[in-house]
């Protein structure tokens, strides 16, 4: 078996709206953000915009990984083939084989040629590591690869950079995992699987606290949908914490050993930095 995989890159999605539009909009939502009650009181209690304070504003960049996996399957097996012919018929000549037939049938045996091809796309939340097809919404938006040093650089600047939960080594054995399939096969003549995307993307979020009655709540404004969340969380912890490239992808023989125990195989190849698989993107 071959394996491939592509080196990492980490991808920043570009912001749609400034800090300015995202507070303007989550402002307007703020009573959202205390429930139906508040909302309710503020009807009957005519609340003003002095009795809401914003007591912290954050822009942060949130982390998910994209992943794409391919296989590649060709290999040859024996088969036997029931072929029905007619009562009368006693034997058939096929080439310079006769076969006979009995109870209306005859034999044939043959060697099949096989191929089998899979791929598949995976989104996984950089927080959780739960697979989250929905960020695959993200894909329309325009992007650009960047290094470490550029996330740096957002953080000094006062940008919250979210360090990723989930490795990129673990989610890359899930994802072979599933792509390696059992072979049914006398003989196996090619045999790869190619994960040819590992992108740790990042898409920026503006998150507001607010201070009403004694009590505090977050909305959350989406960079790029435009969307509004009233239960919405801050990552002030991360704050000015600078990123190291440490998370990103470190596959080896011995991870590829994991993906795969208990198999026979006849070898299997690392190869480092295949062609990079690019999903369709809106680059407007």
């Amino acid at each position: 078996m071959e394996v491939g995989i592509v080196e990492e890159r980490i991808v920043l999605l570009a912001d749609r709206f400034s800090l300015d539009h995202a507070e303007g909009r989550a402002w307007s939502h703020r009573a959202d953000a205390f429930g139906a009650g508040a909302k309710l009181g503020g009807l009957l209690n005519r609340a003003t915009s002095e009795d809401y304070e914003c007591v912290y504003r954050e822009r942060r960049l949130q982390p998910f990984w994209r992943l794409h996996v391919s296989s590649v399957a060709a290999y040859e097996r024996t088969r036997t083939y029931s072929v029905p012919v007619e009562p009368s018929v006693t034997s058939v000549v096929i080439g310079d084989q006769t076969l006979l037939a009995g109870q209306g049938r005859i034999v044939l045996s043959g060697v099949e040629s096989c191929r089998e091809e899979h791929e598949r796309g995976y989104v996984f939340d950089g927080l959780t590591r739960a697979e989250n097809p929905a960020l695959s919404v993200y894909d329309q938006f325009t992007s650009a690869v960047v290094d470490a040093e550029t996330l740096a650089a957002e953080t000094a600047s006062g940008t919250v950079v979210v360090p990723p939960e989930a490795k990129a080594s673990m989610l890359v054995r899930e994802v072979m995992a599933g792509a390696i399939g059992k072979i049914d096969a006398d003989r196996v003549l090619e045999e790869r699987v190619t994960v040819d995307l590992v992108d740790l993307v990042y898409r920026p979020v503006y998150a507001f606290r607010y201070r009403h009655g004694g009590k505090e709540a977050v909305i959350e404004f989406d960079g790029l949908t435009g969307s509004t969340k009233p239960d919405g969380a801050t990552f002030e912890q991360y704050l000015g914490k600078v990123l190291e490239p440490k998370f990103l992808l470190d596959v080896g023989v011995e991870t590829v050993n994991i993906f795969v125990p208990g198999t026979q195989l006849v070898r299997i190849v690392v190869e480092q930095g295949v062609k990079q698989f690019s999903p369709p993107k809106n680059t407007s």
